[in-house]
């Protein structure tokens, strides 16, 4: 097979790159800007392009198929000269629909947890020595791709709600037709793609209903609108209901207990106690007992960019994580607040996605981090150029997040110099973002802090 790839520096399309050369395919691509790691690690299985920038005379007859990424546009023209050749042109998930449609596919929705509770069934499945293809959105540890395919039975695959292409406007998640469906929970994100909340959760009853038939939906019973939007759907596939476990917090460990016995976990906070749920009724899908599961999972460290630990002292801890929608900066914050009740928590949001931006989206966030006891919001004012957006100011912040008392920054330099002065004596500092925080050097920070 000879397969070529439209923006092939992608973090999902370079790990599909590189995970069908591995299966034997003639691989080639053409991206216009290729980042680390997608760089060092096409140039290990040689296939980054020798030069950057779209090449039409790449895109021959003898291709099999052009796999096109998100991140190119509808007039690239790689893309025009596969479409004048009736080149079968995939979208990303088409392509992995394609490698699977004669396996047992599990695909985890939702709009917070996806990548967590995938990875979480891949360690287990891994721990229990069974053979597995999968699709995850981040680097684990144990595992050298993002992307598996192999001649395995079952594809664990992390589904998505964005779009498939720029000329396939379906959420991904649609396209790969589960027979094992997992939705973690809803809330509005996305809004550049769908303007109204409405519109975002009919594409979750879509994805139901896009179950095959004799499958199964395993969703979280602790979410009022999920709940309402599966009572909303009319399937005639199996439903189970996942809540909170028993579970107790002894010296900053939190264990669940299942069946008389405890079991210490890695992981905290009440959103990976309900990961870990949707996992379990996956894994007892796939044949795997609770008690196999609950000893696995004890030994589950997180997911890459989930509530990563960048040092601690014996009184302090300073965490990096992903969060930047208001369901996952609140479930974080809870978690951390919970985990360690006698210390201040010093929480730092960047608004950095199209949605967190968004002026009218803005008040989403309400409340959200009224559990930290100092709250402090960035938004590098960089990045509002960069997406063609109004800047807005403190006052607007302030107000959207229904705290008073906010910190808000627009500077990196000014983030850093508060950052450097706080007292992190019995106290921890959580840092949340999907960006860099203007390129700040979050590891020369946390050494400053805790002295190291």
């Amino acid at each position: 097979m000879r397969v070529h790839f439209i923006a092939i520096g992608g973090s999902a399309m370079h790990n599909l790159a590189i995970a069908l050369h591995k299966k034997g395919f003639n691989v080639s691509g053409s991206d216009d800007h290729i980042f680390e790691p997608s760089a060092s690690r096409l140039a290990k299985y040689g296939l980054l392009p020798e030069q950057e920038g779209w090449y039409p005379e790449k895109i021959t007859t003898e291709l099999n198929a052009v796999i096109l990424g998100m991140h190119a546009r509808v007039d690239n023209p790689e893309l025009l000269k596969a479409q004048e050749l009736g080149i079968t042109i995939y979208s990303y998930p088409e392509y992995i629909y394609e490698q699977s449609k004669n396996k047992l596919r599990v695909v985890i929705g939702g709009s917070h947890g996806k990548t967590s509770i995938t990875s979480m069934i891949l360690h287990v499945l891994q721990h229990e020595g069974m053979q597995f293809d999968y699709l995850v959105g981040a680097q684990l540890d144990g595992f050298e791709t993002m992307v598996g395919l192999s001649d395995a039975p079952v594809i664990i695959i992390e589904g998505d709600e964005y779009l498939a292409s720029p000329i396939d406007r379906r959420p991904k998640f649609h396209i790969y037709k589960a027979n094992i469906g997992v939705i973690s929970g809803i809330a509005w994100d996305h809004i550049n793609v769908f303007p109204t909340f409405e519109n975002y959760t009919d594409q979750f009853k879509i994805f139901i209903e896009t179950i095959q038939p004799g499958g199964a939906l395993i969703y979280c019973d602790a979410d009022p609108v999920l709940q309402h939007t599966v009572a909303d759907t009319n399937t005639g596939v199996e439903k189970h209901a996942y809540n909170l476990p028993k579970f107790n917090i002894e010296n900053g460990v939190t264990n669940i207990i299942f069946d008389g016995n405890i079991y210490p976990l890695q992981v905290f906070g009440e959103h990976n106690l309900l990961n870990i749920q949707a996992a379990q009724q996956v894994c007892a899908q796939l044949g795997i007992a609770p008690q196999n599961f609950y000893k696995a999972i004890s030994s589950f460290k997180g997911a890459a960019r989930r509530l990563e630990l960048l040092g601690k002292t014996d009184n302090a801890n300073i965490y990096k994580d992903f969060a930047h929608s208001p369901s996952k900066l609140k479930a974080t914050i809870q978690a951390v607040k919970a985990q360690f009740e006698g210390r201040k928590l010093i929480a730092v949001i960047e608004l950095h996605t199209f949605s967190s931006l968004n002026k009218d989206f803005l008040n989403e966030y309400a409340g959200t981090m009224n559990e930290a006891d100092e709250a402090i919001v960035f938004i590098d004012k960089r990045t509002f150029a960069q997406k063609n957006m109004d800047p807005y100011s403190e006052v607007v912040v302030k107000s959207a997040f229904a705290r008073p008392d906010l910190i808000f920054f627009d500077e990196p330099k000014l983030l850093l110099k508060y950052l450097e002065d706080i007292n992190l004596t019995d106290a921890n500092l959580l840092l949340m973002s999907s960006g860099n925080f203007g390129g700040l050097d979050l590891v020369l920070l946390k050494n400053n802090l805790l002295k190291l």
